[in-house]
């Protein structure tokens, strides 16, 4: 036996030991936590960590001993604890917190307490997670802002603004995007109440089907509405529904038919975020309100819609937001007719490139952050001062009960979502089985040659389905290498530094895709230094734009995870003395595969068919699915347009059938179109 173990034995030996009511096994249990806490603020030696005072050591600790259950006790007679480390008085922690209040008393006991909660996080986490935001995040944005401020500075700005393509562009954008907002909150609003408050049937169908347009490409919306209306649509030439022949061509060629398509598009934002505030009303109020005798209409307009006005108010925003930066849309309909925004004005200006693009698009693009900023601070504005907590229970179940208005109700929603989904894919794949565009389907026309052609024969899009593959997939699983840290970090850390983390990672994803796109221009135009290697004209510069912007699209399914998991059980296995790597292996990863799994499914489906980044950055052997349907389009194969869109319909419709298939093992809130 050594020294220190004697020593421990002598101490156990000498200590006085009152035996239980049982015949005692001479073990006492530790006191409740509230007892110890109030007895350590009245005296002894810790009285400094809550408030300080005069030393008390010399009064001595009231203790009461413990009684054990009968059976423990009977189990543990005999039984002899392990011996005590050799402590010396200089080396317990007493002593050492004792030494730390001689120096500053609270501050520096608090200062202790945080080291021994952050020691179990490993010290390259904080570092990794810095170096992934601030390459993705901040060194990208801080390059668009200098350059824009450069421009202000020099002057430029006001000379590029005032021109008449800018100013003409500008007041278009604004047009249109609020022409969008409103046909958004009219459409989102309707379904959400639809689903969220009354009794109407095949409400998840319904919802997954409203989902479906905020899923699919824009440009690929703008194609398919392109298809269905107009005197030469097959579809209505084939039901005898076609305009006669000298009515206007195409009728969304204009300011009103961009701003309808960016409204379809756009409607599900609205959809997610008044729902959300619908689904928060009180139980409790309706109920007391109808009990007072109110009727549907008032208590409508009383209690839920003053409840959900935050959520109606930030989904206007969004869609605002989203229709200022949107480039698919205008891009189909609004180049045939001359019409520009602001995003196809920086299309257009990198295409015709010059001396000054660089400055010009990086001018335009700080104008597009701006004019969106300035959406959220509206939106942030229109909130401001308003209390809307709740007390009681949240609408578990629906609010209004329809009777016989319910099959009314029922036959608009479904027929709404006939007209802004169904119709204008029946078109595009009209579009795609007939040899020309303004020939009608009948069994003599009906050619598969378009599928064949771009499943086959034509390299550009063989090409562009193998980037987007690759793009779609490295982005997919190249992001969770961060967000799995990243998410654990923000779980477990709170304070100033993890909000900022989270706002960065955000901030990407917020901003349009056109000026995310001219940040990375302008932060890789240039070799990089050290290597000489330069990014610009590559396909790794639009992987690593897919990073930055997808990056918060990846976080928010691991978060949730990680978050909805019981802290007991990484806490089991830290004491048990896993280190971070064995408890990340073990016990975390498994929890929360199925919340990696949805996150890779979802960036998979969003980077497949994204267009607005990859539009600016692709050059010649780089191009992606988006970038192969505009050209397509551009160059009048509307055929094969609508043949590689229906492919990437079926696509996009698959992969959110899997993730509604395996719904059932992911976190709460990670689908969107879920109650």
């Amino acid at each position: 036996m050594t020294r220190a173990d004697e020593i421990a034995r002598g101490r156990r030996a000498s200590a006085p030991v009152e035996p239980d009511a049982e015949g005692g096994s001479g073990f006492k249990l530790l006191e409740p936590p509230r007892r110890v806490l109030s007895r350590a603020r009245r005296s002894g030696p810790l009285r400094f960590l809550f408030g300080g005072g005069e030393a008390a050591e010399s009064r001595p600790p009231q203790t009461t001993p413990a009684k054990l259950p009968g059976e423990l006790t009977r189990a543990l007679r005999g039984v002899e604890l392990p011996a005590v480390p050799y402590v010396t008085e200089e080396q317990s922690p007493g002593a050492k917190l004792a030494s730390h209040a001689d120096r500053g008393g609270r501050w520096f006991a608090f200062r202790a307490r945080k080291r021994r909660v952050s020691s179990d996080e490993p010290g390259w986490l904080l570092a990794f997670v810095l170096c992934a935001v601030l390459l993705l995040s901040v060194l990208p944005l801080a390059r668009l802002a200098g350059a824009g401020v450069s421009g202000l500075v020099d002057g430029e700005a006001a000379r590029l603004i005032f021109e008449p393509a800018t100013f003409a562009a500008l007041r278009n954008t604004l047009i249109t995007a609020t022409g969008g907002m409103v046909v958004s909150l009219l459409l989102g609003s309707l379904f959400a109440f639809a689903v969220a408050l009354t009794d109407i049937r095949g409400k998840l169908i319904l919802s997954f089907a409203f989902m479906l347009p905020m899923m699919i490409p824009p440009q690929v919306t703008a194609l398919a509405w392109v298809e269905m209306s107009g005197p030469a649509s097959p579809l209505l030439k084939t039901l005898g529904l076609a305009p006669p022949l000298g009515s206007p061509q195409q009728p969304l060629y204009s300011l009103s038919g961009i701003a309808l398509l960016l409204g379809v598009q756009h409607a599900p934002l609205v959809f997610l975020a008044f729902k959300a505030g619908l689904a928060a009303s009180p139980r409790d109020g309706i109920e007391a309100a109808r009990l007072a005798g109110a009727g549907p209409f008032r208590v409508f307009r009383d209690i839920v819609l003053p409840l959900a006005t935050p959520g109606l108010i930030a989904g206007g925003a969004i869609a605002f937001v989203s229709g200022i930066g949107n480039f698919g849309i205008p891009a189909i309909l609004g180049i045939p007719a001359g019409i520009e925004t602001l995003p196809t004005l920086i299309f257009s200006r990198l295409a015709s490139f010059g001396a000054a693009t660089f400055g010009e698009i990086a001018l335009i693009s700080t104008l597009i952050a701006a004019i969106s900023a300035a959406g959220l601070l509206v939106q942030q504005r229109a909130l401001a001062g308003r209390d809307y907590r709740l007390i009681g229970h949240s609408s578990a179940r629906a609010a209004f009960a329809l009777g016989r208005w319910r099959i009314a109700l029922e036959a608009l929603v479904w027929a709404l979502l006939a007209l802004v989904l169904v119709a204008p894919l029946l078109a595009l794949v009209a579009s795609s089985l007939v040899p020309a565009y303004g020939v009608p389907l009948n069994f003599e026309t009906i050619s598969f040659s378009a599928y064949g052609e771009i499943l086959f024969r034509q390299s550009i899009t063989l090409t562009a389905l193998k980037n987007s593959l690759f793009l779609a997939s490295a982005a997919a699983l190249g992001l969770l290498t961060v967000t799995v840290p990243a998410a654990y970090l923000l779980v477990s850390r709170k304070g100033a530094l993890a909000n900022l983390i989270a706002i960065l990672i955000e901030v990407p994803y917020a901003l349009p895709g056109i000026v995310l796109a001219v940040a990375f221009i302008l932060t890789f135009a240039a070799p990089l230094p050290v290597v000489g290697i330069s990014l610009y004209g590559t396909i790794w510069i639009i992987l690593v734009a897919y990073f930055s912007s997808f990056l918060a699209v990846s976080l928010k399914p691991v978060m949730s995870a990680f978050l909805q998991m019981d802290p007991p059980l990484e806490e089991a296995a830290r004491l048990a003395g896993a280190g971070f790597s064995r408890r990340m292996r073990d016990v975390l990863l498994p929890l929360i595969a199925p919340a990696a799994g949805a996150s890779i499914i979802l960036v998979f489906l969003i980077a497949a068919n994204e267009l607005t980044v990859s539009a600016l950055l692709w050059s010649a052997g780089t191009q992606t699915l988006g970038v192969a349907i505009f050209n397509l389009d551009d160059s009048g194969s509307s055929d094969l347009a609508s043949a590689l869109s229906v492919l990437v319909v079926v696509l996009v419709i698959a992969l959110m059938a899997a993730l509604e298939f395996f719904a059932k093992y992911l976190p709460e809130g990670v689908l969107p179109w879920r109650n």
